[in-house]
């Protein structure tokens, strides 16, 4: 008769050994339940269960059996092809998240990451490492501190070329406060965010970014008003934050900002996979999915209470015009064609009501942000015209001989040629010492060469 064997582990062995040695009195039930680790009760159960089934009694009766909690066969497969065929570029908690919310499968994320590493799929990505830095304390109130930065990156997949993707956050909270895609880094896109941003939440205190060309000037060239004045003139966007009365400061390091680069590192992580999922290939789709729906669904899931209730952002006022102070703004002086140019930019200023011409007066230009601009002289509204495309940076001729190397010779003049078609979305009615250049002019712009000679 073939002899049934009986796989035990160390515990098993040990629980058997106390007992043989409560057997013959050598140890007592009480002491044997100590060794082992278990109450009196426990002990006298496992004694009982040796007395009527022997070395048997030590085996628990569901060994061999498949666990309760075992995946069904079916569930395990539907789950690994999903992973394989429709959430390939997920991480493991991100695909958890979309098995609940969209197949209405509820799994933890250790379940879903032991099936992954059991199919041989790797992880998306390493975990970190340990953190060699002490991180500083979030600031206390909602709109005390903004952050922001640009992340270029192949955000529509590697067959579309890269764009760059432009967020702003909060430091106490992590909320994502606005976010838009941007063919590249710069003023406009900081400029969008900036105005996004105060008229949804408010004004901040402080916004910390870091040392880009758009935020900080990094040219050595002073101009004389500069040397004169004992300090650079801001950016563009460094204009606005003045006028607005928010301090800005410029990091010195990627890890000094550590919380808007983590941003960026989860988004590279979820977003370019949504948009992959969705089919979104051109930055006008990706932008309308980015407001309201992901920012919503990222708040809900990464945002944290501050520890102040109470807000620090500053309210704006009615008389606030943000239009006029969120823009690209330049200084010119009228010639005697009364007209104001701008590197290659020609724009007229007819006569007013007020005055027959503004030759050799200083105006100030604004094109706002959707294209459209403003003359100002004196701090009063002379002149509108069409949108063009933005201008960035907008300057007139290279400022010394070593920025104009390389310099290719293609400056343009826009000329006002035709008169303006009713309707136009642009145009809006003037009041009576305003003069709207578009109510009399359409601008088909001609792309002329510009003489150098005529600035």
């Amino acid at each position: 008769m073939e002899q049934e064997k009986i796989l035990m582990g160390q515990r098993e062995l040990k629980r058997w050994h106390l007992m043989e040695m409560v057997k013959v009195g050598k140890i007592t039930l009480r002491e044997a339940g100590e060794r082992i680790g278990v109450s009196y009760r426990q002990a006298k159960r496992i004694g009982q269960a040796i007395r009527e089934r022997g070395i048997k009694g030590l085996v628990h009766g569901n060994r061999g059996r498949p666990s309760n909690h075992r995946l069904k066969e079916s569930l395990r497969e539907r789950v690994l092809k999903l992973s394989e065929e429709v959430y390939w570029d997920f991480n493991d908690t991100h695909f958890t998240e979309k098995l609940r919310e969209c197949e209405g499968i509820d799994l933890n994320r250790e379940t879903v990451r032991k099936l992954r590493r059991e199919a041989g799929m790797a992880p998306k990505r390493r975990r970190r490492g340990p953190k060699h830095r002490k991180r500083r304390e979030r600031k206390a109130q909602e709109g005390w501190m903004v952050l922001w930065d640009g992340s270029p990156h192949p955000w529509l997949g590697p067959d579309h070329p890269p764009c760059c993707l432009m967020a702003a956050i909060d430091d106490a909270t992590g909320k994502l406060l606005a976010a838009r895609f941007f063919p590249f880094e710069g003023s406009a896109g900081y400029l969008w965010l900036l105005k996004e941003m105060v008229k949804k939440y408010g004004i901040p205190m402080i916004i910390y970014q870091d040392r880009h060309g758009a935020l900080h000037r990094n040219d050595s060239h002073w101009s004389l008003e500069e040397q004169l004045a004992g300090r650079q003139e801001p950016t563009q966007v460094g204009l606005a934050l003045e006028a607005l009365g928010i301090q800005s400061i410029s990091a010195l390091s990627p890890q000094a900002k550590g919380r808007v680069e983590k941003l960026f590192a989860t988004l590279q992580d979820r977003l370019g996979a949504e948009l992959r999922l969705k089919g979104m290939v051109t930055m006008e789709e990706a932008n309308r999915f980015l407001q309201p729906t992901f920012l919503n669904a990222f708040n809900r899931r990464f945002a944290v209470k501050p520890r102040e209730s109470q807000k620090a952002w500053r309210e704006v006022s009615k008389h606030l015009d943000l239009d006029r102070i969120i823009s690209f703004r330049y200084t010119a002086t009228v010639g005697n064609d009364n007209t104001a140019r701008l590197g290659g930019l020609v724009l007229d200023i007819p006569s007013g009501p007020q005055r027959r011409s503004y030759a050799k007066v200083k105006v100030e230009a604004r094109q706002l942000l959707n294209g459209s601009w403003r003359i100002y002289a004196q701090d009063q509204l002379i002149a509108k015209h069409s949108p063009t495309s933005l201008k960035e940076p907008l300057r007139a001729l290279p400022r010394n001989k070593h920025h104009a190397k390389g310099v290719k010779d293609d400056n343009w003049v826009y000329l006002a040629s035709a008169p303006s078609r009713e309707g136009d979305p642009y145009l809006t009615p003037c009041s009576s010492n305003i003069v709207d250049c578009s109510a009399t002019w359409r601008f088909t712009f001609r792309l002329l060469p510009l003489n150098r000679d005529l600035l």
